[in-house]
């Protein structure tokens, strides 16, 4: 008798464990999955340029020693930003499904149009998720359709930051659309 409420015992420890163990497994696999975002696709495609710059990155460049006010006002800014994703493309078959995720996602996401721009065959929008204030900025989504010779450009930012704040990183990252988000940060003032 002894011996079989030990062994029932042992099977139910092991049912148990396995059981945990899924849940572990699961949890683990959902957070990677949430973590993505829908564009990560782009990463690694031919005919794509793809810049990622994670929180690690940023929070390397934030210990950086500020020299002037311009410098300080980035390494501030850093601090505030935990991802930033940009692709760009030539390539129209691309372009067109740049677009149709970008589209998919702003359904789906909670973002506000802030901007849209339209000179010279480009179009650009801007969108954002507003944080604690209506200043502060949690997410923003660029896109810029580019015709012709022009490039398409899909830029994903997220952290907790001031709009306004954006000139220094464009300045000092060089990126694609700086001007567009250099019009958004002094429009949403």
């Amino acid at each position: 008798m002894k011996s079989t409420i030990h062994e029932y015992q042992t099977n139910n420890f092991k049912i148990m464990s396995k059981k945990i163990i899924l849940v572990i497994a699961f949890v683990l696999v959902s957070n990677t999955l949430f973590a993505q975002s829908p564009f990560d696709k782009f990463d690694n495609q031919e005919d794509v340029t793809a810049i990622i710059v994670t929180k690690k990155m940023f929070t390397m460049i934030s210990k950086m020693d500020a020299k002037d006010k311009e410098t300080q006002q980035y390494v501030n800014l850093i601090k505030k930003l935990e991802n930033l994703k940009v692709f760009v493309t030539g390539n129209s078959k691309k372009a067109a499904d740049m677009k149709v995720t970008a589209d998919k996602y702003l359904k789906t996401s909670g973002l506000e149009e802030l901007m849209r721009i339209s000179e010279k065959g480009k179009n650009v929008k801007i969108y954002v998720k507003s944080g604690a204030t209506d200043s502060k900025v949690k997410e923003l989504l660029m896109f810029i359709e580019g015709s012709g010779k022009e490039e398409t450009v899909l830029m994903s930012l997220t952290g907790n930051f001031d709009l306004d704040e954006l000139s220094a990183l464009t300045d000092k990252m060089n990126l694609p659309g700086g001007a567009e988000l250099e019009k958004a940060g002094k429009g949403k003032k």
